[in-house]
């Protein structure tokens, strides 16, 4: 396992990320690549009162807020990964275990082969599939290497959502 999970019982949401990039994976840390843009926009969006530095991520389960990935034992871009380094099945039976409101994909990637759709049929935002009561949410990767489908809005909307819901 690369990162450890950061998981608890009936968090508001877990993000999870596909793969542990190469610079997290040599931090120890999440989204640890100072072009990632996961920290300040969860403080930007307010689900936590200040950028938390990737060192501290075990701290966010204070806020409410669970870390994972779907590859735990593979580093890299998306493009790196292969399909085996992928473990869905995992992934399932954390949701169920812990039972959060949200899981939100930080890419679609890891939307993609999680729902095993193509990226290009999953719109970001809520999604209509559910793993038991968990309501599942895809956002746009904050990876520098994305920067080109960075949108804040959906983070924004999720935010919006745990703030005020249904």
């Amino acid at each position: 396992m690369i990162l450890p999970d950061v998981l608890a019982p009936n968090l508001n949401v877990v993000f999870c990320g596909t793969a542990a990039s190469a610079i997290s994976a040599r931090d120890n840390a999440y989204y640890a690549n100072p072009t990632n843009y996961f920290w300040r926009t969860l403080h930007h969006i307010e689900l936590t009162p200040r950028q938390l530095s990737p060192q501290a991520f075990k701290t966010v389960l204070k806020y409410g807020i669970g870390l994972t990935d779907l590859a735990k034992s593979a580093t890299g871009n998306d493009a790196d990964l292969t399909t085996s380094d992928f473990d869905v099945a995992a992934l399932r039976q954390k949701i169920i275990t812990y039972q959060p409101q949200y899981l939100a994909f930080t890419s679609k990637k890891g939307a993609s082969v999680f729902l095993a759709q193509p990226t290009g049929k999953i719109p970001y935002g809520l999604q209509s599939t559910t793993i038991q009561n968990t309501r599942l949410w895809v956002l746009p990767s904050p990876s520098g290497a994305a920067r080109r489908y960075w949108d804040e809005t959906h983070w924004q909307a999720l935010a919006d959502t745990l703030k005020n819901p249904l």
